[in-house]
């Protein structure tokens, strides 16, 4: 299953990014510590990289993220120019408070009251912004939901006298190249319940879970998962919470949102996604699809900053 979700708002967002980044001086983007470079948004990279700007990446999420997987993630980012990489919590008040400083060190010619340091905090839906924004200030300024695409709008707000911080709405990207990368994001909740099919999806999360962690299947729900497949952990967690239809049958589909919602709530355990080794292998094992009439693989991922695509928006 190739997942897409791109919303009319996201591309009105997208075009309102490339207007604000050029008065900011650092951007701030947060991702998912479970799937960091699939939820890295290469549009937020493309707009930074064209107008120079430094980037702080969040890790959000650590919490739910194998701190193993995690560890090797911010070596891979760390090692990138102009980047620094956390790992936190956004609903973690001591965290929250460390992310004035890793900023003030991305651009340390601002952050006076002459020069403030103007920062966009940018990621994908669901992501943690609007959670990050409301710790930092100290207030709610920003709706935080459990579905994605809540934020629909800038906003400018103030942070002391010496900082300024603009949420802009989560946006993914046009087209997802990757269908892996789309399974997990939809996994971890940041595309909208319309663009997926939960039994599916996962179907994906547990075919990871019984390679990387079978352990949490057996703690959770007591499934043996010596020889077993993808599709038997589904039915495990049906028997284990004891689903079944009208006729008799287990209920996958229920079986399988149960999993997905302790994935994502981190009851399973901590799991990531990928890493970047698995990463790694991803990209050496990728082939652009062929576009007919062209006779070649092209990469349609991002869409240039002046082209416009109509995409029914979607509730």
């Amino acid at each position: 299953m190739s997942i897409q979700w791109f919303p009319g708002h996201m591309n009105a967002a997208r075009k309102k990014a490339a207007e604000t980044m050029e008065n900011t001086d650092l951007v701030i983007e947060v991702l998912d510590a479970r799937i960091p470079q699939a939820s890295c948004n290469p549009m937020v990279e493309q707009l930074r990289v064209f107008r120079q700007r430094p980037c702080l990446k969040i890790l959000n999420k650590s919490d739910l993220a194998d701190p193993h997987a995690t560890k090797a993630w911010l070596d891979f980012y760390n090692s990138q120019k102009g980047v620094r990489a956390v790992a936190l919590s956004c609903k973690k008040p001591s965290d929250v408070l460390k992310v004035p400083g890793f900023a003030l060190e991305q651009a340390p010619h601002r952050g006076v009251p002459t020069k403030p340091l103007r920062m966009m905090i940018m990621g994908i839906p669901n992501v943690g912004k609007s959670t990050l924004m409301n710790a930092l200030l100290k207030k709610r300024v920003a709706n935080v939901g459990d579905e994605p695409a809540v934020t629909k709008v800038q906003q400018r707000l103030y942070l002391g006298k010496n900082m300024i911080l603009t949420d802009t709405p989560g946006m993914l990207w046009p087209k997802i190249a990757h269908p892996t990368d789309g399974l997990m994001l939809a996994a971890s909740h940041a595309v909208g319940v319309n663009a997926l099919i939960e039994e599916e999806v996962a179907t994906f999360l547990a075919e990871i879970i019984l390679q990387r962690y079978p352990q949490y299947l057996t703690t959770r729900y007591s499934i043996n998962t010596e020889g077993i497949d993808a599709v038997s952990v589904i039915e495990g967690v049906a028997k284990k919470r004891g689903y079944r239809l009208k006729g008799g049958d287990w209920d996958y589909e229920k079986a399988a949102h149960t999993l997905l919602l302790d994935y994502r709530s981190g009851a399973l355990g901590r799991v990531s996604l990928e890493t970047p080794q698995s990463r790694e292998l991803l990209l050496a094992s990728y082939v652009p699809p062929v576009l007919l009439g062209l006779g070649k693989s092209v990469d349609t991922g991002i869409l240039p900053e002046d082209q416009d695509e109509d995409e029914p928006e979607q509730e």
